[in-house]
């Protein structure tokens, strides 16, 4: 779970840059992408290795955002690309926290 964790914090200080640097920094949005593959592969790891732990429809939520990033790159819209990073992930980093503190 801290890979999970410390992927999750990479990707606010990247959200902390703001919209307008998503919009400008081509950058921004292929990091994003790549986080999503990275949140979501570690979220299905650990709901696999616990289903009872982690049955919250977050973890669930971050695998078929992977999957759906992964093999519909070329259909990834950046507004909800844009959510999933500032909305998205904040909510699964809090319940990571949560989880890390039970």
């Amino acid at each position: 779970m801290s890979d999970l964790a410390a992927t999750l914090d990479d990707a606010a200080a990247l959200a902390a840059r703001g919209r307008e640097a998503f919009d400008h920094d081509a950058a921004l949005p292929l990091a994003f992408e790549a986080l999503s593959n990275r949140v979501g592969e570690l979220a299905k790891r650990l709901a696999n290795a616990d289903p009872a732990r982690f049955d919250d429809p977050l973890w669930s939520q971050a695998a078929r955002n992977r999957d759906f990033v992964v093999h519909h790159y070329d259909r990834v819209d950046a507004a909800a690309l844009w959510v999933t990073a500032t909305r998205s992930f904040p909510e699964l980093r809090e319940l990571v926290h949560r989880l890390s503190d039970s």
